[in-house]
């Protein structure tokens, strides 16, 4: 590194922290949850919520991945996961929907963990760009949320 560079290390950005307490606040809201039937009801009203109060763009893409990957993997219970709308098997995220708003981002981004079994050989994508629903996106959406809970 020449001397004008800098490496010290600035700290996690305001959206970063912001998130991190966001999921702090999730967990334990969903430890004071009752029973399973009421956690899994109360979890998905707290993604269409969240959905509810994205900005139009982000907003009309989530309801339609929401839609998709529910219909598509009904195995998923919905969950918020550092304050996006994410699906997830036996309490493991799958999938989350991340959008371009919550971290000042051009695209919204459709994520996928390593829970997902997406595997193809030695390399495969584990997240996908969004910038608008259309049809072949949902077929596309709904075949990779079907082949990540295989």
């Amino acid at each position: 590194m020449s001397g004008t560079e800098s490496s010290a290390y600035e700290g996690f950005t305001a959206e970063e922290r912001a998130a991190m307490k966001e999921h702090g606040r999730e967990l334990k809201k969903a430890a004071r949850r009752a029973s399973k039937a009421d956690k899994a009801a109360e979890a998905e009203r707290d993604v269409l919520a969240k959905i509810a109060e994205m900005g139009d763009a982000d907003r009309i893409m989530a309801e339609r991945v929401h839609a998709v990957v529910t219909a598509s993997a009904p195995v998923l219970a919905p969950k918020l996961w550092y304050g996006m709308p994410a699906y997830a098997l036996d309490g493991k995220v799958v999938c989350f929907f991340q959008s371009a708003e919550k971290f000042k981002a051009r695209y919204a981004t459709l994520g996928f963990s390593d829970q997902a079994k997406l595997d193809d050989g030695p390399m495969w994508a584990a997240g996908f760009a969004l910038t608008e629903v259309t049809p072949e996106v949902e077929a596309r959406i709904a075949a990779l949320v079907e082949q990540a809970v295989r």
